[in-house]
């Protein structure tokens, strides 16, 4: 039996897949959202005060929002498969998804990435031994775990000053790594983290390991001055920044590995477009991936409408 040939297939459901998602349904295109999760990294956001419409909301509610948007169109999300390779044949394209042991391949015109990023990792001794283990890099996923305890937050960013101000209500003691001599995030959220009493903010701290027996209990560091200190602690959360998920398509790209698209989210392949996190947009926010999805969305059905089969 011959595979359907879709119209559309958007890789990721989060701000880019749901964008995309409601204007693919509203025009009846053939298609399917394909993700490993609903929400991705916003998913793992803590407080959200800058989504439209929404005063304050956290990474959680706004996906499971996503998710009803999407699910009041009908539109079809398969969930738990990762995409490993987009391969263009002739006009169309073979996305190649794989869900445990489980492996399958669709048809389509065109695809719309938005696989966004991946934690940073610091890449020193005792990180992946204690991974699970005292260190994770999804506060909003794993801080509750820490309560009384006490935590350091490594970075310099937004995602790190949102991480230690959960924290600050959760754990005893609340450590801020930061590798630069000031923070570069928002000044609102530096404003709040610096009025807590229960934090200690230490800048040009250069982490050097992460040590324990099976659990984490410390965190040496060395000072502006490469003096070596140590910290006690039994949570590390590292927020350094983010790997763009554009290994699965064969495109131009960045010295960031950020997959680089012009104003209509096209990339160097046509028929495979791409939006938000993954791509080579100057800034990193929900509002602005959910804007690019649509953007896409639109530009991948003018595609559609002069496709052929020939």
């Amino acid at each position: 039996m011959q595979k359907p040939l879709y119209d559309l297939i958007i890789i990721g459901a989060s701000a880019v897949g749901t964008g995309a998602g409601i204007y693919a349904a509203r025009r009846k295109l053939n298609f399917f959202i394909i993700s490993e999760n609903i929400g991705g990294e916003v998913a793992s956001s803590g407080e959200i005060g800058n989504w439209p419409g929404i005063i304050e909301t956290n990474g959680i509610e706004l996906a499971d929002q996503f998710k009803k948007h999407l699910d009041s169109y009908g539109v079809e999300i398969k969930e738990g498969w990762r995409v490993e390779k987009i391969e263009p044949i002739k006009n169309y394209h073979i996305v190649h998804a794989k869900r445990g042991n489980e492996i399958a391949q669709f048809e389509t015109k065109t695809v719309i990435v938005g696989s966004g990023i991946h934690p940073r990792h610091l890449g020193v001794p005792g990180e992946e031994e204690h991974y699970g283990k005292g260190i994770t890099y999804c506060t909003v996923c794993d801080g509750p775990l820490y309560k009384n305890k006490t935590t350091v937050t490594i970075g310099g960013g937004n995602s790190a000053l949102e991480s230690a101000l959960m924290l600050v209500d959760i754990a005893k003691k609340v450590y801020v790594l930061n590798l630069n001599a000031a923070f570069r995030g928002e000044q609102i959220l530096i404003d709040k983290l610096t009025q807590k009493d229960n934090v200690e903010i230490i800048f040009e701290a250069k982490t050097k390991e992460i040590v324990g027996e099976g659990l984490v209990s410390g965190v040496k560091y060395d000072d502006k001055n490469g003096q070596e200190h140590m910290l006690d602690v039994q949570g590390v959360m590292i927020h350094i920044g983010m790997v763009p998920n554009s290994d699965l398509v064969d495109v131009k790209k960045n010295d960031f590995k950020e997959i680089i698209v012009d104003a209509k989210c096209a990339t160097s392949v046509p028929g495979i477009f791409a939006a938000g996190d993954v791509t080579n947009i100057p800034y990193k926010q929900i509002a602005i991936a959910a804007g690019q999805g649509v953007t896409a969305a639109l530009a991948a059905i003018e595609y559609i409408n002069r496709w052929s089969a020939v």
